[in-house]
This record gives structure tokens, C-alpha cells and sequence, in this order.
């Protein structure tokens, strides 16, 4: 499986983003799909997964802003991300999962695919 992910860049604060990541190769086992971020000096964090036939899961940092999707037609995940501030400035990564339960979800151990990271960065 490959990931590979558009959309990064600079954007003022309070301004809007869309992140994708297009999944190719043999997909077919991937029930998750998500994103990570990690910001210079700080752990790796979960930003927004979507399990198949589950809620997304966001963390709590970006609820009410940010908001993942899946286009299953195009094997796709989109992080729609709106009211951005700078402490939202990190590398974002694609990361996709087989057989992930919902519950381990928010663990990037529980991926065995990533993409390159994209970097966003919000200026105050």
C-alpha cells in the first residue's frame, strides 16, 4: 500500500486547509485510515481517523474544526481543517490500518502504512 498526500502549506490564522492522501497498491484489507501530525520538540499525536463503519475520531484539540472524510471510489481521505491556529503548525501524515479496531485507533502503532508527512503551518 502507498500513501501519498497533498495539500500542505501556509496559511494565516483563522484561514482553512484540505489536507488529502490517495491509497494505492492492495487495499483491500485497509479499514482505517487517518491522520498524525507532530510538531518540532513534541510526540507524534493523532489529529483525525476514520474507521469503516464507525464515527470519525478527532482529537480533542481539533473538534468542532477539523473534519475527515473518506472517498472510498478513489481510496481517498480528505482532513478538512478550518479555523486553523498556530499551534496547529506540524507535519501532518497520512496513515492507514488493517483490521484496526476503533479502539486502538488513536495509536499510530496500530498503522502499518504512512505517507510523507506534509507540512502545515499557521502564522499568528
Amino acid at each position: 500500500v502507498q500513501l501519498q498526500a497533498f495539500g500542505g502549506g501556509l496559511v494565516q490564522a483563522g484561514g482553512s486547509l484540505r489536507l488529502s492522501c490517495a491509497a494505492s497498491g492492495s487495499i483491500f484489507p485497509i479499514n482505517t485510515m487517518g491522520w498524525f501530525r507532530q510538531a518540532p520538540g513534541k510526540e507524534r499525536e493523532l489529529v483525525a481517523t476514520f474507521t469503516s463503519g464507525s464515527s470519525p475520531k478527532y482529537a480533542d484539540s481539533v473538534k468542532g474544526r477539523f473534519t475527515i472524510s473518506r472517498d472510498y471510489a478513489k481510496n481517498t481521505v480528505y482532513l478538512q481543517m478550518n479555523s486553523l491556529k498556530p499551534e496547529d503548525t506540524a507535519v501532518y501524515s497520512c496513515a492507514a490500518g488493517r483490521s484496526v479496531i476503533q479502539s486502538s485507533s488513536a495509536s499510530a502503532s496500530a498503522y502499518q502504512y504512512w505517507g510523507r508527512g506534509t507540512q502545515v503551518t499557521v502564522s499568528s
